[in-house]
């Protein structure tokens, strides 16, 4: 069944947006192990990774908000993109940290070679992270409120489109009555 042009674009756009993301995610992996490296004889193992992945987060966020999302997302106040942004990856910050900590207690060669546990985390946050980001945090108008963000989180409103779920449940609650 052959798609609409409207259908290929979006996905031509989402496949632009992803590879784009993925390659600030790469920029954001080097700062990440950079600033591991770096801190780790100072504030040790565990802080220098939770220091290293804010720092990191915060560059991926402006580098997301200039480059990746340049089209959407940018008509509210900055900080409070960066805190959802913040928030709505917390789902990929565990998924990367707790793969990376995960790998450090399985076998002691990631905590000697740091990079190979930092990098196998970013991908393990990889999706979740753009899926969140395109849907929460940068987007064409941000939600009305907080009901609404949840129901963009969980997928029942399309988070372009919220008036779609309204449609919808109006035209479910006016059933035709029948008659005997």
């Amino acid at each position: 069944m052959p798609s609409s042009p409207a259908v290929s674009a979006s996905r031509t756009k989402t496949l632009g947006r992803f590879i784009r993301f993925g390659i600030v995610g790469t920029a954001g992996l080097l700062w990440d192990i950079s600033i591991v490296y770096a801190l780790t004889p100072v504030i040790g193992l565990i802080a220098a990774t939770l220091v290293a992945y804010l720092v990191a987060a915060t560059m991926n966020w402006i580098t997301n908000r200039l480059w990746t999302f340049r089209d959407a997302g940018n008509s509210e106040h900055p900080v409070l993109q960066w805190l959802r942004f913040l928030s709505a990856n917390s789902l990929g910050f565990l998924l990367n940290r707790g793969t990376v900590y995960l790998l450090f207690w399985l076998n002691p060669m990631f905590i000697e070679h740091k990079f190979l546990a930092l990098a196998a985390g970013s991908l393990a946050g990889l999706f979740a992270n753009f899926n969140l980001s395109q849907k929460l945090v940068f987007r064409e108008r941000a939600p009305d409120s907080l009901l609404e963000l949840a129901e963009i989180s969980t997928g029942m409103i399309d988070p372009e489109c919220p008036e779609s779920a309204v449609a919808t449940a109006n035209k479910e609650s006016v059933a035709p009555v029948s008659r005997p």
